[in-house]
């Protein structure tokens, strides 16, 4: 039995991943900023510790782990741009240094294909060579890109330690509690009338064998990971079985600042995505480490957009 870190561990990816690693008889150390989420597995360690403070620390001592999963990203846009990037950057700066500090095996860094940005001048498919322009034309994305940008400087300095980014696209599923999950569920979604560009989407299931695959090996790189195809993003509103809010672009902003009022979650950085595509390839993963998403991209779509029935 080995012992195993993962961050994040208040979200439903890492509880997830926590399990299929307790099922193979593996101890998890569970850690996050936010406090323990009810209900958790009993079998996890759980603490409650910022990534770049003393305490985390502390926990690499006492448990002296094989390996680190950080999954532990964060992608509220509700939070301060200080706070995020006290988290994500700083946090992941502290975290590496501590693999190398206590002989840590194995890494892997979650971080996410929307550093590559939506973009006009994007082509189809993208790879893990190509620019990523996330931080050009939306701000408060640049932690995620400085965090990707500095995980994979360090993968290649500090070779003791076998690293792994992940670069994933829209990771969705029932349990998912996401942006992206969450705006699949909602009864009334919107979209730009004239725009429908090319999606993908990842099931919660694919994703945390994809993890597995990459975790239990001894390749390093970055790698994309996608699902089970693509389809254009009105016809994948339509699976959802909600009712579709056609906003004109020019009232996109607009839309924005009252979509509250209008009980319609819509994260700001998902305009551009509404607007130019963001296809990536994931080729490298596939022959890498011999993956193929198993959830179909209906079954993926509809499993994300299930919604609790509404009362009468």
């Amino acid at each position: 039995m080995a012992t195993y870190l993962i961050t994040g561990m208040a979200g439903t990816l890492a509880q997830l991943c926590a399990a299929r690693l307790i099922e193979q008889g593996h101890e998890i150390i569970g850690v996050d900023y936010r406090p323990e989420p009810e209900p958790i597995l009993p079998e996890i360690t759980y603490y409650q510790a910022n990534y770049n403070k003393t305490r985390i620390e502390d926990i690499f001592r006492r448990h002296q782990p094989k390996g680190v999963l950080h999954l532990g990203r964060v992608g509220n846009l509700k939070m301060t741009p200080n706070k995020r990037f006290d988290l994500n950057v700083i946090g992941s700066a502290k975290i590496m240094e501590l693999c190398v500090k206590y002989d840590v095996e194995r890494l892997l860094v979650l971080s996410t294909f929307h550093i590559y940005g939506a973009h006009p001048s994007n082509h189809i498919p993208i790879s893990e060579d190509d620019p990523l322009r996330a931080g050009q034309s939306f701000p408060q994305l640049a932690d995620a890109v400085q965090l990707d940008n500095q995980a994979t400087t360090w993968l290649y300095q500090h070779r003791k330690v076998k690293t792994v980014v992940l670069r994933p696209t829209n990771v969705v599923g029932r349990r998912i509690q996401n942006a992206i999950s969450k705006f699949l569920r909602q009864p009334r979604v919107p979209y730009l009338v004239g725009f429908s560009p090319v999606w993908q989407f990842l099931d919660e299931r694919d994703m945390v064998r994809a993890l597995e695959m990459a975790f239990f090996s001894d390749a390093v790189g970055v790698f994309n990971v996608a699902g089970g195809g693509e389809i254009p993003l009105h016809e994948a509103l339509r699976l959802t079985g909600a009712q579709l809010v056609p906003v004109p672009s020019m009232l996109a902003a607009a839309f924005l600042r009252f979509s509250d009022l209008l009980r319609v979650s819509f994260p700001p950085y998902l305009l551009e995505f509404f607007r130019y595509p963001c296809v990536i390839s994931d080729a490298k993963f596939r022959e890498t480490f011999g993956y193929k998403p198993e959830v179909g991209l209906v079954d993926t779509i509809r499993s994300a957009s299930m919604r609790l029935p509404t009362a009468a």
